[in-house]
């Protein structure tokens, strides 16, 4: 599976890429800078709506927690496949950032990112491994339970 493409790895795991979200608001969903690609947030949407609402700790559970990231990378992944036409672009995914609705005295924000993490060490293979940072919000747009952001560099176009 190591020559295998990123899209080869999603279908290897069951997995498809949901339809690519709008943005929300006065915002791009994708900025490409020289050889830089950053997503702005991405939500767990699932046919259009969040899936999973609420604060992890009181609404929700670690399990939860850990399927929504996972599920907000995957839309993350659908923008980079929209804004390159090609997931082997992607020569490294540099930093994945998440932000978690939790509840007071919940404290494993780590364990539930990894969904996100996971995800993109599946599909990318070595070209997946990251940096990250957590953040966690008392509210949250949409009443998510978390929004994923990625930056990743890119192989240059070939003339």
């Amino acid at each position: 599976m190591m020559h295998d493409t990123p899209e080869q790895r999603l279908n290897a795991l069951g997995m498809s890429l949901p339809r690519v979200a709008s943005a929300l608001g006065n915002y791009e969903p994708v900025v490409i800078s020289g050889h830089q690609l950053l997503t702005s947030g991405q939500f767990p949407f699932e046919d259009g709506k969040i899936k999973y609402q609420g604060r992890l700790g009181v609404d929700l559970e670690l399990s939860d927690g850990y399927a929504a990231c996972q599920l907000a990378a995957l839309n993350a992944i659908a923008q980079l496949q929209q804004a390159l036409g090609n997931l082997s672009r992607i020569k490294q995914i540099i930093r994945l950032e998440g932000v978690l609705n939790v509840a007071d005295g919940f404290f494993d924000h780590p364990r539930a990112l990894d969904g996100a993490s996971d995800l993109l060490l599946a599909v990318f293979g070595e070209a997946g491994r990251h940096t990250r940072m957590i953040w966690s919000n008392p509210v949250m747009p949409l009443n998510s339970l978390c929004l994923v952001y990625l930056v990743a560099d890119l192989h240059p176009l070939e003339d």
